[in-house]
Parts: structure tokens; sequence; C-alpha cells
């Protein structure tokens, strides 16, 4: 069987490299679909991967993202887990996939939805958000890449900071805190206490690194060391928020949204993150919204706004926060 796979994917690539691609497309699809019909899904997934990274190579986005979507409903039918193997695959394909092809969104979207069905991770697999987010960020596609970093695994943190930091270098000094707060406030609404602290770290560093103008103080007790900087107070209150956060004191969360409430004020799109952290962190309930129509314009736009030297498409967007805390991760 797997000399005849073998056969099968070579006389295919031929036609490919002498560009027959519709050819080889199409032929590649009905293959599949015989081994389909006969429940081998491990060799129609080896033929549809092998036939895509073919395609795809070829700059043919197209076809090799319509054997990749082929390739997750194959092993949806098969129903089957992630693996080393499976993940192999789709990072491969992944990778290959030509700078700006529409196709590829689409195929990061369904392999999500393909691993939290038959994965472990309700949110999909880490690793595999991990390579979107890359893959994402080298694309410039800034709001995808979060997202699936926010997702990934221990080392996506870093690779947000450093998309976060570079992005911020194009705004006003003052907008630190905002580019910091897209990382920490996400992984405390998923739960991810270490990333959040984590996020903060690196990104203050580099902070402190890039500039040799910023006033920073040291301030040390017994149980925390903490990082103040005077002209930046939204940066500080998301490092005492961390600190109430680990504390699990709902006192210390109420004094700090009370002292800062004037910053607070600055950037509303952080109300709503805040009140979901209050609830999962402090037991604070979210009071119910009194006026329905005032709910439903909430659920329709995303208001808020960012730094006033972003780029045009940027300005007056929310903060893209992902879904509620999802177990398993990180």
């Amino acid at each position: 069987m797997a000399s005849k796979i073998e056969k099968t994917i070579a006389r295919q690539k031929e036609k490919i490299e002498e560009g027959q691609y519709y050819e080889a497309h199409q032929q590649l699809r009905v293959i599949a679909a015989r081994y389909i019909k006969q429940t081998n899904y491990d060799a129609a997934a080896d033929i549809l991967a092998s036939g895509a990274g073919l395609l795809l190579k070829a700059g043919q986005g197209g076809s090799g993202g319509d054997l990749c979507l082929f390739l997750l409903d194959v092993w949806t039918k098969g129903e089957k887990a992630p693996d080393a193997a499976s993940r192999a695959k789709l990072v491969s394909l992944l990778r290959t996939f030509p700078p700006g092809e529409p196709t590829m969104k689409r195929f990061v979207n369904e392999m999500m939805v393909w691993s939290s069905k038959f994965g472990e991770y309700p949110a999909g697999d880490p690793e595999l958000h991990h390579v979107a987010g890359t893959v994402f960020a080298e694309a410039s596609e800034t709001y995808d890449a979060e997202r699936h970093f926010i997702l990934g695994t221990k080392e996506s943190p870093e690779q947000l900071i450093r998309l976060e930091y570079e992005w911020f270098t194009e705004d006003a000094s003052h907008t630190a805190p905002l580019y910091a707060a897209r990382a920490v406030l996400p992984y405390l609404l998923i739960g991810n206490i270490r990333a959040a602290n984590q996020s903060l770290l690196l990104f203050t560093s580099r902070l402190s690194t890039g500039s040799s103008t910023l006033a920073v103080q040291e301030v040390s007790t017994k149980s925390s060391d903490l990082r103040v900087y005077p002209s930046l107070p939204l940066l500080n209150f998301l490092g005492l928020l961390l600190l109430a956060v680990q504390r699990g004191a709902p006192d210390l969360f109420k004094q700090l949204k009370s002292h800062y409430a004037a910053n607070l004020k600055e950037v509303g799109m952080w109300d709503e993150a805040l009140a979901q952290i209050g609830e999962i962190y402090f037991g604070i309930k979210i009071p119910s919204q009194s006026n329905p129509l005032f709910d439903m314009m909430g659920n329709m736009f995303n208001m808020g706004g960012m730094g006033q030297g972003r780029k045009k498409e940027v300005k007056g967007r929310g903060m893209n926060l992902p879904a509620p805390p999802t177990p398993g991760l990180d």
C-alpha cells in the first residue's frame, strides 16, 4: 500500500512540474475520495497532504488550500486526534502557503475546529496556535497573530511581546501600557497567570532597554519586587493588577480601580476585560445590564480606541479579546 501511494504521489508530482495543475488537483481529489470510500483514511490523508504541499510549493494556493481543507475533512470523518505526525503535516503545509493566499485563514480556522473537537484542548491545539501566530506575525496580520499566540505554548509570550513592542514603536511613547495590555489582559482572561506575568516582564524589559530617558523606580517589599514608571501610570496599574491576582485580594483590586479611575477612563476598552477579571479572580459579580438595547449595541460594536499614533486601520478598534477561560492551557 505504501508503495502504491508513493507511485501515485510521484505521478502527480510529474504533472505539477509540467504545469498540469488542474489535472493533478482533480486526480488527487478523486484518488483520495476512493480511499475514503474504503474507509482508508490514513491513505487518503497521505495523498492529500503530499499533493497539497506540491501544489502550494508550485504557487497554486487555491488548489493547494482546497486539498488542505479536504485533508481536515478526512481527519474529521476518521475522528483522528491530533498527534505528532498530524501536527507536522499541518505545520509544513501552513508554512508553505504563498503570501496573501486567502484560503490560508480558512485552513487555520478549520484546523483549530478539528483539533478542538478531537484533541484535549477545547480552544484548539496550542502548538498549532503558536505556529499560526508566527505565520500571521510574519505576514503582518497582527490581530490574527495576537489571537493565536494567546492560545499558544510557553514560547508564545516572547513572540507576542516582540510583536506588540514592534507595533508600539510606531506609536507615541505614552501609549506603551496599551500595547502591554494587549498581552497581559487576554492572558488573564484565559487563566494563564504565568504568561501574563511573563508578558509584562518582557515588555517592560524591552521598554527600559529601548529608552534611555524613561524613569524607573525599583520598589521592593518582603513579598515582592515591582518596577514603577512615574510617567506611565497604567503600566504601574498592570503590574499591581498582576500582584492582586496572585494574592487573590479583592480589596486591593477595588483600590486599584479606584486609585487609577481617571487613567482607566482614558482607555474605556479595558472596562469589560477588568470586569471579567474581577469576576474570575475575585468573585466580584458583573452586574447585569438593565438596558436591553444597550446590550444589543454593545454586542454589535467593539467600541474603544488605541493610541493616536497608530496606523489608520487600527484606530478606534478594541482589544479583540479571546474567548473565556479554557482549561488545559499553560
